[in-house]
């Protein structure tokens, strides 16, 4: 399995118009988290975020909202962000952009934000243009560091040095509340928070989101 633990430049200039990273002129640092709620996994996030005063943003699967309500909404009265990652985890590579677009409005309307990460980071041009076409326009959020929890070919400890010696201020970070990458995510994620606390890293939501539910 072939990924970036950091994302390269160039790529980042292939995909000008999706947000890889904020400003790094302050010390914050954003984490995120992909495929919940899950039943195991999120609350174990939550739980871990509320223990080091800091605040993420998840990106859910609308099916998984629809099965999980409860703890979707605890996501949002403990004040952190979501976003869109499609209804059915759906990759835009293997997708036309009609059945996409579909998919995402579906999830809409389960999950009321203006943030949108496609599942693998894998979208089109053209789907990016017609999402950010859209009445209430799309912010595409991509990241600069990616945990690689998903990765079971991986240790925890692995997972966490790919986040340490990574991250800088203004990351946008990548987790997964997942079956998948739960025994990584349990190993590293508090270990990570610890890591930022110490450094003096403040730990925020993204900005530029509407949560309506």
């Amino acid at each position: 399995m072939f990924y970036f633990t950091k994302t390269p430049t160039l790529l980042k200039s292939l995909y000008s118009s999706c947000t890889w990273s904020l400003s790094p002129t302050a010390p914050v640092v954003y984490f995120t988290f992909d495929d919940g709620p899950h039943p195991q996994a999120t609350p174990f996030v939550l739980d871990q975020l509320k223990q080091y005063d800091a605040k993420g943003t998840f990106f859910c699967i609308g099916k998984n909202v629809v099965e999980q309500p409860e703890i979707y909404q605890r996501i949002l009265s403990e004040g952190h962000a979501v976003g869109n990652h499609t209804h059915n985890h759906l990759n835009g590579w293997k997708t036309g952009t009609k059945a996409y677009l579909a998919n995402i409005h579906t999830a809409g309307q389960y999950i009321r934000s203006n943030l949108f990460r496609p599942p693998y980071g894998r979208i089109s041009p053209f789907q990016i243009r017609q999402l950010k076409q859209q009445q209430t326009p799309f912010h595409i959020i991509m990241w600069d560091v990616l945990s690689a929890d998903f990765d079971t070919a991986i240790s925890g400890e692995q997972c966490l040095q790919n986040v340490v010696f990574k991250l800088q201020k203004g990351s946008i970070i990548v987790f997964h509340d997942s079956t998948k990458a739960w025994e990584r995510l349990e190993y590293a994620l508090p270990r990570v928070l610890a890591y930022c606390k110490k450094e003096g890293l403040r730990m925020e939501a993204l900005p530029q989101y509407r949560a309506l539910n």
